[in-house]
């Protein structure tokens, strides 16, 4: 396991601001050979921040910086560690074209990227899934319990992953069992096996990757890596790539979950 595929950087409006060089010196400390830089790209043209501090993403404006941040610290360190210039691309039901269109329009500049859902649509309106404990309550309750989220929620990544997005679409999907951020304190009925497999299935159809991401490890009331032990072994037996992330909004978190994250210690993973 050579590669961290999920990291945030100082662009990041709810993150810390180390710098690039601080990750990237921190990265190469722990024996990472390559690293993708995936900032929260800017919401979809025409959408609002739903989150109390409407801090999700970078703005547009910082876009172009970010990408020149990056490709001067690529040859400053050429040689050292390989740097890939990325996105987190949040996939919102409604804003298909939008995403799209964001994405022809930058997409050459990116070397590697993730797709992701945070945002759920519910009786037109959205609600951010991960924000925080006191937020997913109040979600539940509009929606009619824990339930009814996990639904919504596998049934948006489902979308996410076959919604045409044009050929600059991101590969690679995000922290697939999300939903279970603060499962030990909201529990679902059941594991909702049966979601996670038709997403697997779905993922390998379309021959992407997905992100295993040990952030759930370092959170109370989760515990456990994105996906979990069983859901990673069906990714592994379908010939899923896996590929690790930290999913790092700080220097410190580089590596996170990786000492308990099975598929990394057994050298079944395939990064």
């Amino acid at each position: 396991m050579k590669k961290d595929g999920h990291v945030h950087s100082p662009y990041c409006p709810h993150g810390s601001k180390d710098s690039f060089e601080e990750y990237i010196q921190k990265a190469v400390s722990l024996g990472f050979e390559e690293i993708t830089f995936t900032e929260h790209a800017p919401l979809p043209k025409g959408f609002i921040d739903t989150t109390p501090t409407k801090d999700s993403a970078m703005d547009m404006d910082q876009l172009e910086s970010y990408f020149d941040d990056l490709d001067r610290l690529k040859t400053k360190y050429e040689g050292r560690i390989k740097i890939n210039i990325g996105l987190e691309v949040d996939y919102i039901e409604g804003y298909e074209e939008e995403i799209r269109n964001f994405l022809n329009v930058i997409g050459e500049r990116l070397d590697d990227s993730i797709l992701s859902v945070h945002f759920l649509k519910f009786n037109n309106r959205y609600d951010c899934i991960d924000y925080s404990p006191e937020e997913f309550e109040k979600i539940a309750k509009r929606y009619g319990g824990v339930d009814e989220v996990y639904k919504k929620y596998f049934g948006t990544l489902m979308r996410s992953i076959t919604s045409d997005l044009g050929p600059f679409k991101p590969k690679r999907i995000g922290h697939i069992t999300l939903i279970r951020k603060f499962h030990h304190k909201f529990p679902a009925t059941h594991e909702f096996k049966n979601d996670v497999e038709n997403v697997l299935n779905t993922i390998k159809k379309y021959n992407y990757e997905i992100d295993y991401n040990g952030a759930g490890t370092s959170k109370p009331l989760c515990r456990e890596p994105y996906p979990p032990d069983w859901a990673a072994e069906k990714a592994m037996q379908l010939g899923i790539l896996l590929v690790y992330g930290s999913d790092a909004h700080h220097r410190k978190e580089l590596g996170q979950g990786r000492e308990i994250m099975k598929f990394l210690q057994t050298g079944l993973t395939q990064e």
